[in-house]
């Protein structure tokens, strides 16, 4: 595959549950495993529960059958930052109280982040590669820009991506308004869409880079970060503010100049810990919109990642 080849998003699945108490946390048992997956899923983490259940949705919404492409030919590339957090807290509170022989031998291999799309990956037979993402916030958006890059370079030609999380432990801070859920986009080559008479929702691309806090909190903070979403922009084939634009970051130094780089327009969303929020926007654009648009995740950490989202079939 060259590297200007078209690829467009065929399938979308989402997994969340946006409606709060009244004391503004997330309704307890929304997600049911045995409604959506089956009898078998029990153990698992939650974080691949929800990617089971989005992964399911996207290969419905396709409208096409997987076993058409080769297992060594299809690839999935998921971010996640806390969806193993509940289980590794479990982990140390068992070794820490007790002993580490009264770790469960059924969650007891999740004790790596990398994991948590591994039986996505395992029953769906995605064989061409497997990736796990896990920058702050952005890992959701530069796990399809990994993807992508690889679909390009002719790693696979059927790319399963997306991103996964569930609440913080208990004890970490912030875990009260931890993110949770699951979003995935099935991408393929728009010409074997089109010679199967197939949809797109339309096309994304993704383009990241560091904006360090001591640089964003620096006098020249704004001028570094005006240089960078330039470049972020060119690399995307767009000029400064031709789409519309929506910023998803907290309330720290690194989104605060991103914005300021950004000038006014741009539309500011807060998120949660997780980077979920960045590529449900995506998804809710491919779907919902009707002009391009961008969606700009921004890291206290310093990561930036920038999507591009072209709705439909232009």
């Amino acid at each position: 595959m060259t590297a200007d080849a078209d690829l467009v998003v065929t399938g979308i699945g989402v997994v969340t549950e946006t409606a709060l108490d009244p004391e503004g946390k997330r309704t307890k048992g929304w997600f049911d495993h045995r409604a959506e997956l089956g009898r078998g899923y029990k153990y698992l983490p939650r974080a691949s529960q929800y990617l089971l259940a989005a992964t399911a949705r996207a290969l419905t919404d396709t409208g096409a059958e997987l076993a058409d492409v080769p297992e060594d030919r299809r690839a999935i590339t998921v971010g996640t930052n806390n969806g193993m957090s509940e289980l590794q807290g479990e982990f140390d509170r068992t070794v820490i109280e007790g002993d580490s022989t009264l770790l469960s031998p059924a969650t007891v291999p999740y004790f790596s982040v990398n994991l948590v799309g591994s039986r996505v990956a395992m029953e769906h037979g995605l064989k061409g590669f497997s990736l796990g993402v896990h920058s702050p916030r952005v890992a959701g958006l530069e796990a399809v820009q990994h993807g992508v890059r690889a679909l390009r370079a002719g790693r696979a030609r059927w790319l399963l991506t997306g991103a996964a999380e569930s609440p913080l432990d208990w004890s970490e801070p912030g875990s009260a308004g931890s993110e949770d859920g699951a979003v995935t986009l099935v991408v393929e080559r728009a010409e074997e869409v089109a010679a199967r008479g197939g949809r797109a929702h339309g096309r994304v691309q993704v383009r990241s880079f560091l904006l360090p806090p001591p640089v964003a909190d620096s006098p020249g903070g704004r001028e570094q970060a005006e240089r960078l979403l330039g470049a972020a922009f060119a690399a995307l084939g767009l000029t400064r503010r031709s789409p519309q634009v929506w910023l998803i970051g907290g309330d720290d130094a690194v989104t605060g100049t991103v914005e300021a780089a950004l000038g006014e327009g741009a539309i500011r969303a807060s998120a949660g810990a997780g980077c979920l929020g960045p590529a449900v926007q995506v998804a809710a654009l491919l779907r919902e919109a009707f002009v391009e648009q961008l969606v700009i995740g921004v890291a206290a950490q310093g990561n930036v990642s920038v999507a591009h989202v072209v709705p439909g079939s232009r």
